[in-house]
């Protein structure tokens, strides 16, 4: 089980930061990053034995989460999803929206990465007039040491902790690993690697079948319109 220290970084933060690009702050996945971060917080509840997930109970949105009772964290936004969790046992593709859109959204996570001094964000003006927010990678030396740990687990064979498990395995189930490909050269190895973490962590399943769930809406929608 992992214990979470006091100022250590959350999962959704981590998976964040992988997702960005460091010049232009674009993140990976944009069109489905609720679902993304929403699994990110949920499994890190779960490693944390905060919450549970029935597998036995599988209905059409997925297995029951359960919140285990007296098992708040002390981090604000993993309190205020646990809290979300514990208002009523719901399936997992249901949380995934609640809290990617609630108190797991992107906005919520910048922030804290701004806090942190991980992000820099800026304010810049545009042809004079129109001012824009720019939001770039500050501490490359951190993201740097999270890419390697990705790499050493999917090129290098090392045996990953539970917290890089996750990431490899949400990288996965949202679709962004391949943007890693300068530092993670994608292969056939690398992606059966990473597809084993993510089918051992029902949060990060999770994440995959909503993600595959919204393209393929989205595809039709667009063989519909191409046909009208």
């Amino acid at each position: 089980m992992t214990m979470q220290t006091e100022n250590e970084m959350l999962i959704v933060e981590d998976l964040t930061l992988l997702m960005m690009d460091d010049r232009s702050g674009a993140i990976a996945g944009a069109g489905t990053l609720y679902y993304t971060l929403g699994g990110a917080v949920l499994v890190e509840l779960g490693l944390g034995g905060r919450i549970r997930a029935d597998e036995n109970d599988m209905g059409l949105n997925g297995a029951k989460v359960h919140a285990v009772a007296g098992r708040a964290p002390s981090d604000p936004l993993l309190r205020a999803a646990h809290t979300k969790v514990g208002e009523r046992v719901r399936g997992v593709q249901t949380l995934l929206i609640e809290i990617g859109t609630g108190v797991g959204k992107r906005e919520t996570v910048l922030d804290r990465l701004v806090e942190r001094g991980v992000l820099r964000q800026e304010t810049k003006k545009t042809l004079g007039l129109f001012r824009t927010m720019s939001t770039t990678v500050a501490d490359t030396g951190y993201k740097k040491a999270l890419v390697e740990k990705v790499r050493a687990v999917l090129i290098d064979g090392v045996e990953p902790d539970a917290r890089t498990a996750a990431l490899v395995g949400l990288l996965s189930a949202s679709g962004t690993l391949p943007t890693l490909h300068r530092s993670v050269p994608w292969s056939g190895k690398v992606y059966k690697r990473a597809k084993e973490l993510e089918q051992s962590s029902w949060g990060a399943e999770a994440v995959n079948a909503a993600v595959m769930r919204t393209v393929a809406a989205v595809s039709a929608g667009t063989v519909v319109a191409a046909t009208s």
